[in-house]
């Protein structure tokens, strides 16, 4: 995972007080692209020790759709002009 937002907020602190409520809102941000990696995952996962079926094709498929979309998604509301 190569999110900016994420890189950009992360400081050295002093103690360990836990995450700042700038990271917290970055990561709930990020959270539908962190799902759709997981998902992608999971159905590569099911897929290592044996040939893939037409099912599980189109589930590779749809998770990589799905996880295309949320980066888009991702990247458009974070280069979105604020309207004040």
């Amino acid at each position: 995972m190569t999110n900016r937002t994420v890189r950009h907020l992360t400081v050295v602190r002093g103690g360990d007080d836990g995450p700042s409520a700038a990271e917290l809102d970055a990561i709930e941000a990020e959270m539908p692209v962190i799902a759709a990696e997981v998902e992608l995952l999971d159905a590569q996962i099911a897929v290592l020790d044996r040939t893939p079926s037409e099912v599980d094709g189109q589930r590779l498929r749809r998770a990589r759709r799905r996880l295309l979309v949320a980066r888009r998604d991702l990247a458009n509301q974070c280069s979105a002009p604020e309207v004040a």
